[in-house]
């Protein structure tokens, strides 16, 4: 295989310019052992405090048979796009549970929580629209909101969970259209979103308000719907979107909305049309990991014994699973990574792009697979990091 010196120079010199700022990233296989313990090459039993696996569910039993049943009655799957043939009667099912669960008309499955931001967004703002969005909302959402300032659509970012500067825009804005779009939960400092403002807001100004629940969905509210049921304005978010990746322990992504809207988006979101169908098996385990959700409180309460343990012993409240510890530099904080990981406690370093200059950091997700002495570990470990 050869390519153009002139592509090559490129190509090296850019990697040679992010090696450099210490921020070149690499892939590093592991072998899984449970939800919270992988091997990683040369080191055996890592307690695992990186995953978003908020419930343990990747690994329960109930899951695993779901998968397990519905690939001995229908085989791997998929078998092509939705609109062709890969929308089968699973997907219905499990769209119609995800519906009923977060008491929404009806709800749409996408491949991944990434690509149902990119067709939400992508698919409702034009140039008669205007998209107000957080600093900090997650990537999906600043790529759909880019998208869709492609097709005309004008963007206003709003600074983080500033609901007064929200309003001066929204007082401003001059489109026939607009829309608040915010994560839940932001998944980089565990804070959460003034949800009850901004529905007040969306209602006083006629936005359609849009609420990522990547974060939030299956570990808040007393029945797992997410940081709008435990903030009590679940019927008033006009747009839930969803991943299946983090709390649900599978893969995949939804939009639950009305069904009009529903339908607007499966012809218009590109991201869903022209992406294969979320595998049966993952399918099959979803059902089984929403069983768990509406049935079982005992992955929830163990999670949240976990978040409070923690606090008590870092001596803060903490409001999420996400717990980020800011270092600032991005080599001591891959520095302290390497530390915790001579400990056998393993925290990625999250570093620029992703977080801001100056405020790299490891980031502490915590699951209800985890144990009281596996957060004694993690805490003993951390005793050891200078912050």
């Amino acid at each position: 295989m050869s390519w153009d010196e002139k592509w090559r120079g490129f190509v090296e010199g850019r990697l040679d310019e992010r090696q450099r700022a210490g921020l070149l990233r690499s892939l590093e296989s592991l072998r899984p052992r449970s939800p919270v313990r992988v091997e990683r090459e040369g080191e055996e039993d890592l307690l695992l405090f990186s995953s978003n696996d908020y419930l343990g569910l990747s690994g329960d039993p109930r899951v695993i048979e779901g998968v397990r049943d519905t690939i001995e009655r229908y085989g791997l799957g998929p078998r092509g796009s939705p609109l062709i043939c890969g929308y089968t009667i699973l997907h219905e099912q499990l769209e119609r549970r995800i519906a009923g669960w977060k008491g929404a008309e009806s709800a749409l499955l996408c491949p991944t929580g990434f690509a149902a931001n990119l067709a939400v967004i992508s698919g409702l703002a034009d140039a008669d629209s205007t998209i107000f969005s957080d600093e900090l909302n997650h990537a999906s959402i600043i790529d759909g909101c880019s998208l869709a300032k492609r097709g005309g659509a004008t963007l206003e970012i709003y600074a983080h969970r500033d609901t007064e500067e929200l309003e001066r825009k929204l007082e401003a804005c001059r489109t026939k259209r607009a829309m608040v779009v915010t994560d839940s939960v932001f998944s980089m400092d565990g804070d959460l979103a003034p949800l009850v403002e901004l529905a007040e807001l969306c209602e006083r100004y006629g936005a359609l308000f849009i609420v990522d629940e990547a974060h939030g969905g299956f570990v808040f509210g007393e029945s797992g719907r997410g940081l709008a049921e435990e903030m009590g304005v679940t019927d008033r978010v006009d747009v839930h979107v969803g991943t299946l990746s983090k709390g649900a322990g599978g893969m995949g992504g939804f939009i639950a909305t009305h069904t009009s809207l529903r339908t607007l988006l499966l012809n218009l979101g590109r991201s869903y049309i022209y992406s294969t169908a979320a595998p049966l098996s993952v399918i099959g385990g979803l059902l089984a990991a929403v069983d768990i959700v509406e049935n079982d409180e005992e992955p929830r309460r163990r999670l949240w014994e976990r978040v409070h343990q923690l606090g008590e012993s870092l001596g803060s409240e903490l409001v999420s699973p996400i717990v980020p510890i800011v270092i600032g530099d991005e080599d001591d904080a891959m520095a302290a990574s390497e530390l915790l990981r001579r400990r056998g406690i393993d925290v990625t370093a999250i570093r620029p792009p992703t977080v801001p200059e100056g405020t790299s950091r490891l980031r502490i997700t915590l699951s209800a697979a985890h144990t009281a002495e596996d957060v004694e570990r993690l805490v003993e470990a951390l005793r050891e990091v200078e912050v």
